[in-house]
């Protein structure tokens, strides 16, 4: 049986960041846990000490080896997609004392991953992942992301190991 290695996964919000670990063992995931940052501040440098701070102390607790984190895309609102930039970074930067690979992937991709279709609804994310989890009662939308996010990682971690291939994304040791 392979060693099981932690997956923090991370969907970046400026106001609310959702967080999810999972425990992976080759095709095996198990949860662990799950959450939500809220950064409620009028002002946006203290929204973005808030991750940062609490971003730090979800590492300190979880001990991650690998980090899988949404990208930003930007729809129209290109002041969003800053924000949402800068909140990404927050969470990026608290992994610095404590370095470890960070894979990043697109909504689409996480939601192709996650319920076989990329253009799912939020629901339908939700609930998958609830079912892939195990997991019972509601789960939060933005800790069901972050989730989400980490079984994406979990499954791009099998097919590349049945490729022999490499990582995608960034990652730095």
């Amino acid at each position: 049986m392979p060693q099981a290695i932690t997956v923090l996964g991370i969907d970046p919000g400026s106001r609310a960041t959702g967080f999810g670990v999972v425990s992976v063992s080759g095709p095996r995931v198990v949860y662990v846990a799950s959450g939500v940052i809220r950064a409620e501040s009028k002002v946006f440098s203290d929204r973005l000490q808030v991750i940062f701070g609490q971003m730090s102390g979800l590492l300190r607790q979880h001990a991650p080896d690998e980090v899988a984190i949404e990208r930003v895309f930007m729809h129209r609102n290109a002041d969003s997609a800053l924000k949402l930039g800068q909140a990404r970074a927050a969470a990026i930067c608290a992994t610095f004392k404590r370095p470890v690979p960070i894979h990043e992937y697109a909504a689409r991709e996480v939601k192709q991953a996650v319920t076989g279709t990329g253009g799912a609804e939020k629901e339908q994310v939700q609930m998958m992942v609830a079912r892939l989890l195990s997991l019972k009662g509601p789960l939060q939308a933005d800790a069901a992301d972050a989730l989400a996010v980490a079984l994406c990682h979990a499954h791009m971690r099998t097919v590349r190991r049945l490729a022999g291939g490499q990582a995608t994304g960034s990652k730095r040791r």
